[in-house]
């Protein structure tokens, strides 16, 4: 049986922490998103003819948000474990009458909740740059949900995985952003020339933003059906790992 209070107090404590340092959880990557939309949007954007028949300033939404979410439920989550197992508390955690899933649902579900909430905030400041109009809100809610828990699950992997700051930082730093410049964030891959068009299709990043962006506009790069099932598999592998650290006690008995 699931203990529901243990999960409520660790998704509370984190979920404090974030409010204890709102400007850095909150306004930073809002006001980052702010500054491309001016930047990219207006700037760059009014000498871009439309892609698909969208105006680049509206194109490029999905991909900024996805940017935000994406190393931003990296980041929640992977500090978030990443410093009870530094400063030791994570033993008293363990220890507890808790389960590996309680404490997984616990962290998890308050990262995926604190980049949900940037989501949304950065989508209603689009708004005030460019007109946006999401044809299809279920699927663009179903990808964003199922980004956000499945890039809270890869964090959660790194902070067990990283014994120090430094590596806490190497994953988001030297993949995760790359990827997300490179997966189409600012551009469709049909601007490429035919070689690296292929190349981009080996980019796991390319397919949530393809997906995300075809809930809004009905434009992709890829079928919205092939996004889904990466993303699906994404999050099962990230799962699987999950389930093993938890089983073999990797880098949290020793």
């Amino acid at each position: 049986m699931i203990n529901f209070q243990a999960i409520k107090v660790i998704y509370h404590h984190e979920m404090m922490r974030a409010w204890n340092t709102l400007f850095q959880t909150i306004a930073s990557p809002v006001l980052s998103t702010s500054l491309y939309f001016v930047v990219f949007g207006s700037a760059i954007g009014s000498r871009i003819e439309d892609i698909g028949g969208v105006s680049y300033g509206a194109f490029i939404v999905p991909g900024l948000m996805m940017l935000s979410l994406l190393t931003q439920s990296v980041a929640n989550a992977s500090f978030g474990i990443f410093f009870p197992k530094f400063s030791g508390t994570v033993y008293e955690i363990m220890s507890a009458p808790i389960s590996s899933l309680e404490i997984l649902i616990g962290f998890v579900g308050a990262a995926a909740s604190k980049s949900l909430i940037i989501g949304i905030i950065i989508l209603i400041t689009a708004n005030f740059f460019v007109d946006i109009h999401i044809m299809h809100p279920f699927w663009m809610a179903t990808f964003l949900i199922l980004t956000c828990i499945s890039f809270s699950l890869l964090g959660f992997i790194i902070g067990l995985w990283a014994t120090n700051f430094e590596k806490l930082q190497v994953v988001p730093l030297l993949v995760i952003t790359p990827l997300v410049f490179l997966g189409g964030t600012f551009y469709s891959i049909d601007m490429l020339p035919p070689f690296w068009q292929n190349v981009s299709l080996f980019n796991p990043v390319l397919y949530l933003v393809s997906g995300f962006r075809w809930s809004f506009f009905e434009v992709s790069d890829v079928n919205v059906y092939v996004s889904l099932a990466m993303i699906l598999v994404f999050l099962s592998v990230c799962l699987g790992i999950v389930w093993w650290m938890f089983k073999t006690g990797y880098r949290l008995k020793q």
